[in-house]
Order: C-alpha cells, then sequence, then structure tokens
C-alpha cells in the first residue's frame, strides 16, 4: 500500500471489484434484454419495480458494508473472537433484511404497481415478477452479506467467481423460461424472476461453501446470540451506507410517478437507460472500491503526495472509462435501444434521452473517485450531502420544472444539470478538505523507516 507504484496498486486493487460489479449490473441486464422481446409492456413492469430491487440492494449491501468495515478492523486488531462474532451476527441479519422485504412485497406487490398506473397487462406482469423477487431475496441477501465477509479476510476473488457463476446460470435460464424453450413453459416475466432467483441462489450457495468449509479468518458459529454491541457497530457504519444507496431508489420511484404521467415509454425509456448507464457507472465505482484502501491506509500514514498521487490516478482511470461510455451514448443511441426491441416512439424519446442524459457521466466520475477520498478520510457524510444535493436539490426539482416548460424530452436534462451542481459541492468539500487536513499529512518517523527500507 505505501511502497508498490500507484498505477499498478489501483490496477491490481481495482479489477476484482470492477468485475464483481459490472457483473452484478449483468442481472437486471439480462432480463431486461429478454423481457423486452415480449413486448414494451414487459419492460415498463419490471422498469417501474426497478426501485424495490435497488432499495433491496441498498439495505443487503449497506448492511453488509458495516459487517465488513468491523471484521476487518477486528481481525487487524487480532481480536478473532470479536471477528467470529461480528460474522455470526452479520449472517443473521440476512435473515432479517429477507422478512423486511419478503412479507411487505407478497402483500403489497399489487397495491405498488397501481400506484403508477392501471394498465391491467403492465400491473400484473409486474405483480408476479415482484412478489417472487421479494419472497425469494433471502438469496440475494445472503450472497451480498457473505461476500463481503470473504473480502473483509482479503480474499476478492472467491467473490467474484460466485457472482460470474449467477450471472451465467440467470443468462441460460432466462429464455429458457421466458419463451419456453427445451420443453419448460412459456412464464413471461415470471420466468426472468424465477431464472433471477435461482442465479442469485446460485451465487449463495457457492459463498456459503466458501464460508463454512472453506480455510480463512472468520468462522460463522449460528447459535450465536445478537450482540446489541456489535450491531450498533455494524449499523454506524451501515447505516450512512443504506442511505446513500437508497437515495437512488427513492429518485427512480419519484422519476417513475414524473415519467408515467407522459407516457408508458417514457417509463419504458428510463428503465433502459438505467440498465445500460450500469456498465459505465459499476466499473467506476469499482475503481473506487479499489482505491478507497489505497486512500485511507496513505492517508493514516501521513503520505500526501503518493495519496494525491493515488487520487489523480484514480481519477484518470475513471474519466476514461465514463469518456468512452459518453461517446458509445452520443454515437450509438439507436443501436443501444435495438437491444430492448425498441418501438419506434422509444426509437423517439430513447435517441433523445441517451443523448442527453449520458452527458453527467463525465462530473460523475468526479463525484464517485472524490467520494472515495472523503470516506477514506473519516468524512463519508460528505458523500451523504453530495448525493442528496444532486438528487433531491439537483434532479427532482428540475426534471419537474422541466417537464412543465418542455414536455418529456426536457426532463432528461434534469439529470445532468443536477451532476453539475453536485461537482461544485464536491469541488469546494475537496478544497477544503486538502487545505484543512491533507495538506499539512505528515508521515510519522517510524513509517518513514519502513518506507525507507521497503
Amino acid at each position: 500500500m505505501g511502497t508498490m507504484p500507484v498505477t499498478r496498486l489501483l490496477f491490481s486493487m481495482s479489477w476484482p471489484a470492477v468485475i464483481s460489479m459490472t457483473i452484478q449490473a449483468l442481472y437486471n441486464v439480462i432480463d431486461s434484454i429478454f423481457v423486452a422481446q415480449l413486448g414494451e409492456y414487459a419492460l415498463t413492469a419490471i422498469t417501474l419495480i426497478f426501485p424495490v430491487q435497488f432499495l433491496m440492494m441498498s439495505v443487503g449491501v449497506g448492511t453488509s458494508v458495516g459487517i465488513n468495515s468491523l471484521i476487518s478492523r477486528r481481525l487487524g486488531g487480532r481480536r478473532f473472537d470479536e471477528a467470529n462474532k461480528a460474522a455470526s451476527n452479520g449472517f443473521k441479519l440476512a435473515f432479517v433484511n429477507w422478512l423486511i422485504f419478503a412479507v411487505p412485497g407478497l402483500i403489497f406487490a399489487r397495491l405498488f404497481m397501481r400506484i403508477f398506473i392501471d394498465d391491467s397487462q403492465i400491473v400484473a406482469a409486474g405483480t408476479s415478477y415482484l412478489r417472487i423477487v421479494t419472497s425469494l431475496c433471502i438469496f440475494v441477501m445472503i450472497t451480498v452479506t457473505v461476500e463481503k465477509m470473504i473480502q473483509a479476510t482479503g480474499n476478492m476473488r472467491l467473490p467474484m467467481i460466485a457472482s460470474i457463476a449467477g450471472a451465467v446460470v440467470n443468462i441460460i435460464l432466462d429464455p429458457i423460461l421466458i419463451f419456453g424453450l427445451l420443453g419448460a413453459p412459456a412464464l413471461g416475466t415470471t420466468g426472468a424472476a424465477i431464472a433471477t432467483v435461482i442465479g442469485q441462489a446460485s451465487s449463495a450457495t457457492i459463498n456459503m461453501i466458501v464460508l463454512f468449509k472453506g480455510k480463512h479468518e472468520v468462522k460463522v458459529d449460528l447459535r450465536e446470540k445478537f450482540d446489541r454491541v456489535i450491531l450498533k457497530d455494524i449499523y454506524s457504519v451501515g447505516l450512512p451506507a443504506i442511505a446513500m444507496q437508497a437515495i437512488g431508489s427513492v429518485l427512480q420511484f419519484c422519476m417513475n410517478i414524473i415519467l408515467a404521467g407522459f407516457s408508458p415509454t417514457a417509463v419504458a425509456v428510463m428503465g433502459v437507460y438505467g440498465r445500460l448507464q450500469s456498465f459505465v457507472f459499476m466499473p467506476a465505482i469499482g475503481i473506487n472500491q479499489g482505491s478507497m484502501p489505497v486512500f485511507g491506509y496513505n492517508y493514516g500514514a501521513g503520505d500526501r503526495f503518493r495519496l494525491m498521487k493515488a487520487y489523480k490516478v484514480a481519477l484518470i482511470m475513471a474519466f476514461t472509462v465514463m469518456g468512452a461510455g459518453l461517446l458509445i451514448f452520443q454515437l450509438f443511441p439507436h443501436q443501444l435501444l435495438s437491444i430492448f426491441n425498441a418501438s419506434e416512439e422509444m426509437y423517439r424519446l430513447g435517441s433523445i434521452a441517451l443523448r442527453a442524459i449520458s452527458w453527467c457521466f463525465l462530473p460523475a466520475a468526479f463525484g464517485i473517485i472524490s467520494g472515495g477520498v472523503f470516506q477514506a478520510s473519516g468524512h463519508g457524510v460528505i458523500s451523504l450531502f453530495a448525493s442528496l444535493i444532486r438528487q433531491f436539490v439537483g434532479v427532482l426539482p428540475l426534471a419537474i420544472l422541466l417537464g412543465k416548460l418542455g414536455g418529456v424530452t426536457m426532463v432528461w436534462w434534469s439529470f445532468p444539470l443536477a451532476e453539475i451542481i453536485g461537482t461544485l459541492y464536491i469541488g469546494l468539500m475537496m478544497k477544503r478538505l486538502y487545505e484543512k487536513e491533507i495538506k499539512h499529512l505528515t508521515m510519522p518517523e517510524h513509517i518513514k523507516r519502513i518506507h525507507t527500507q521497503a
């Protein structure tokens, strides 16, 4: 962390996270590509329930971030019994998170769909999909929880393998269960939901085999009772992480309401964009995940020169990814939409939308990597405020205003405009952090000696 060439270090730390995050994006994209072949109604249906899936992931991943942090700190302090207790409590929290979504999902799925639309075909397709993915979300909760536990021990590759396996299973089963191939019944959107759950179950199974049978530094004891102190430690980190990710779910929910007021096609276009942009944002987020330990180590070591060099290299990597995404969205919107069996109206609205929204990619790269510096230096609340500013001060008010002024084609511009507002805030906070803390970092003598010897 303190001696390897920065560029090589960042690449070695980032590539497993980039692959893992990209694979996570595959689940919804694969479903959407196949579901779109059923018709625009089916794509609209799963777009309307995407905020619930996003919220499930927010709770699962946010909790797991808290578990990962606590296990890492306890292992670092050589307090192995406490690390095992944290893992045991954390594993049980996966089941608690499952119940939070399973019960309401079964009871209120149809009511949720009718918030947005009265079309009986869309409501029926969405209700079926939503009931399945919520009632059986135990598998995704176990997957994200165990993945973070294993990563806390320094193993990044086995969770990646589990993610790949789940995605492959999903890809294979989607056409079989949606269209009724190889003698299976044609289940439509219900088949897509079943394929997704079976893929998640495959990942969960591999992760649990690694957790319970593999050799690593943490052990889960299912007899361990919940410990109030451990839960407090987990959620002291986990709750802000949940809040940051849940903001995106709330934004998507509100945007679906706004767009449904124009047409179901506008909702479907938003769904297509959401799936496509994940292949641009997820690698950038993976770069950030790989960079954060480097930022944190060098911040703690007082090496401001290495910290800032890592920040600059990570920015270049993220800008490269996001810049490539911007070019693809600007040059090939028609081809991207064709993947989803687009209608003429979807081509018309979607081409405008993809070109307009994708201008947010470059400022978003700056926000993602700068957010990693804030979190690594103990200022994660700044990242939370940045998300709030972008999405609730920026996107939603601008979407409502622009929609009234220029219709649905103007709504899409709320995203890049809001990102510019967020970038101004982040830039001011980065300057403030540098002037108040980073600029004055001094490497202790004992760490200097270690680096000199290395």
